[in-house]
């Protein structure tokens, strides 16, 4: 697990998400006859909001109309949470083709990115100009498209979702002050953050399952097949088809590992399953399969060196 590098940029993809959505906004001033007399485009910046608070009260240029700096905007990531409401089958894979075989990924562990997006003007009209132009957008959440792993074609619907909007003044009374309002809306991006890939693995082409009938008893410590849903604190079996869920008497579908003679058991039955396309190279191709089905009344005994049955 660990000391595998990988790196997907999936906290940059959703800080640049971020940003894009702001990264259009403008205020009109207009004259007594409302007619548009300047448009000025709100630039966008990434940091936090103390940073820019004291250059922005520092800048002895806010005022002249020449070097104007505000209004203006800015964001910051500010957490990351695990969501576990979202939580997927994490023994799920995505599959895709690789250059020599296939491209092979768990599936992505839900996150709740956290973000704050500053509004820094002079006045409250600028500042109203602007959340008009954000807040219609958000009910309370407004969904984008997102490619989060371009080599798996791994691309998610991303909500965003509006938690809050607050309004602070600095000015405190004195003439000689200069005033700054900000204006803080609080969001939650919902994503996924996905592990390592795992390139040119095999693609099964040939399944082949033997059953065996015990030629003594059932071993001390018997080895089953677990599924799926197990977990820590219970354990679900497989169990054979009709069988009464009881511990004492429910019939168990047991591993080659519980004992030596579990495994050279004879073979009374084998399925196997083959694709009826023999190049096929892909899991997601519609090639179809094949099921054979053979039976041995009085036993056989695989040969894997020779690859026969006796």
């Amino acid at each position: 697990m660990f000391g595998t590098y990988f790196y997907h940029q999936t906290s940059r993809k959703m800080v640049v998400g971020f940003g894009t959505l702001f990264n259009s906004l403008e205020v009109q001033r207009t004259n007594s006859s409302d007619e548009v007399t300047e448009v000025i485009k709100i630039p966008l910046s990434y940091g936090p909001k103390d940073k820019m608070l004291t250059r922005i009260s520092a800048d002895p240029s806010l005022n002249p109309k020449v070097a104007l700096t505000v209004p203006r905007m800015g964001f910051e990531l500010t957490s990351m949470t695990y969501d576990g409401t979202r939580k997927l089958n994490t023994m799920n894979r995505n599959v895709k083709k690789g250059t020599t075989g296939l491209k092979k990924q768990f599936n992505g562990v839900p996150y709740n990115w956290e973000f704050s997006l500053y509004i820094f003007v002079k006045n409250a009209e600028d500042g109203t100009q602007i959340l008009e132009q954000i807040l219609p957008f958000f009910t309370p959440d407004f969904t984008f498209s997102m490619t989060l792993i371009s080599s798996m074609s791994i691309k998610h619907d991303i909500p965003l979702i509006l938690n809050s909007v607050t309004s602070e003044d600095t000015y405190e009374g004195d003439f000689a002050t200069r005033r700054s309002i900000i204006w803080t809306l609080s969001f939650t991006m919902k994503g996924y953050l996905y592990p390592n890939i795992v390139d040119n693995s095999a693609v099964i082409k040939d399944v082949t399952v033997d059953t065996h009938i015990m030629s003594e008893k059932q071993p001390a410590d018997p080895i089953y097949f677990i599924s799926e849903d197990s977990t820590a604190y219970s354990k679900n079996y497989l169990v054979l088809d009709k069988h009464e869920i009881d511990d004492a008497t429910r019939i168990r579908v047991l591993t080659e590992d519980s004992s030596d003679a579990t495994a050279a058991a004879p073979t009374v039955s084998r399925t196997n399953v083959v694709p009826k396309v023999s190049d096929v190279d892909i899991t997601d191709d519609d090639f179809g399969f094949s099921e054979t089905f053979s039976f041995y009344p009085h036993g056989v005994t695989y040969d894997p060196v020779s690859g026969t049955d006796s």
